[in-house]
């Protein structure tokens, strides 16, 4: 009878996690069809406007309709199972997502920083009502996504809020450039502009780039302490150290610990129980995937370790 109910809430806890996946799909699509829509508008509007600090900010929303778009796909694909020749599943695939985004935010910013910069000498004189009206459009428009989001409570949809977020300072910045211009004859300050823009996100996406070039290398995870983890282990009765450990992350969230656990004592039985002890504190402490090799003494083999 227990392996009946087991079986039952595992099942009860998948359509669960379907149903969620489902929602948080359909929250993640509402905001990348608003994101990508306006981005089309912006890089009309920037070319009709001639302002190069809306196409700086094109830039940054072609950036996040890429991010939406793969979050969106992520969304699917992550609730697979892992296969025979993917047995962690598919949850890297979000690396890749990453890579592209942060090229595409990179190579954007120097196209727009090589436009930009000549402009802060003869600056044109753009059209502050248009960039006025597509100012309160973005506003608007990543307000609604932001809205859309805000229940949302997988990763994704977190950093994406953040993300947008980012988006709605930013078209705040254009609208109060905007309206200055229109009382004033400053036409430097849309090329100005323009470049704080371009290199906010250039720093940005390079300190993404690292991120993710630290996952893929598999270093420690930022927030993991190795020797609180080694300490954690320690304070589980019987364990006499946890060395030769490995801590890397799947894709930035979820990660893998692997270790040789040295035990005291010589009953195969206890050092499995102990083994099971360690792992769900090393769990405890925010570690997904543990994967521990049982050792006794001098690392001897229990069939040759002293009765």
């Amino acid at each position: 009878m227990s392996h009946e109910h087991d079986g039952h809430d595992h099942d009860h806890g998948h359509g669960h996690g379907l149903h969620h996946h489902h929602h948080a799909s359909g929250r993640i699509g509402v905001a990348f069809a608003l994101n990508l829509s306006f981005t089309l508008i912006e890089l009309v509007g920037a070319w009709l406007t001639n302002s190069t600090a809306i196409a700086a900010d094109a830039v940054h929303d072609l950036g996040d309709s890429l991010a939406l778009a793969f979050a969106w796909g992520m969304e699917g694909v992550s609730g697979r199972r892992p296969t025979k020749a993917y047995t962690y599943g598919f949850r890297r695939l979000s690396l890749v997502g990453a890579l592209v985004n942060v090229v595409v935010l990179l190579v954007g910013s120097v196209l727009v920083l090589v436009e930009s910069v000549p402009r802060l000498f003869d600056p044109p004189v753009p059209d502050a009502r248009g960039m006025l009206a597509l100012a309160v459009l973005g506003v608007a428009v990543n307000g609604a996504a932001v809205w859309r989001l805000r229940s949302g409570s997988t990763l994704n949809e977190r950093v994406i809020t953040w993300h947008l977020l980012e988006d709605v300072l930013g078209w705040l910045a254009v609208l109060v450039v905007s309206v200055v211009m229109l009382f004033a004859h400053v036409p430097v300050l849309d090329p100005l502009l323009s470049v704080l823009i371009a290199v906010w996100i250039g720093v940005n996406a390079f300190r993404n780039l690292l991120r993710t070039v630290d996952v893929f290398l598999q270093a420690v995870p930022g927030e993991v302490d190795l020797d609180a983890l080694r300490a954690r282990a320690r304070s589980v009765a019987g364990v006499r150290e946890l060395r030769h450990v490995h801590v890397w992350s799947q894709e930035g969230e979820h990660h893998v610990l692997t270790g040789q656990l040295l035990v005291e004592g010589e009953d195969l039985r206890e050092a499995l129980a102990l083994r099971d002890r360690v792992r769900q504190a090393l769990e405890q402490e925010g570690i997904d995937h543990v994967t521990l090799e049982l050792a006794v003494d001098a690392d001897c083999p229990w069939s040759d370790c002293p009765s």
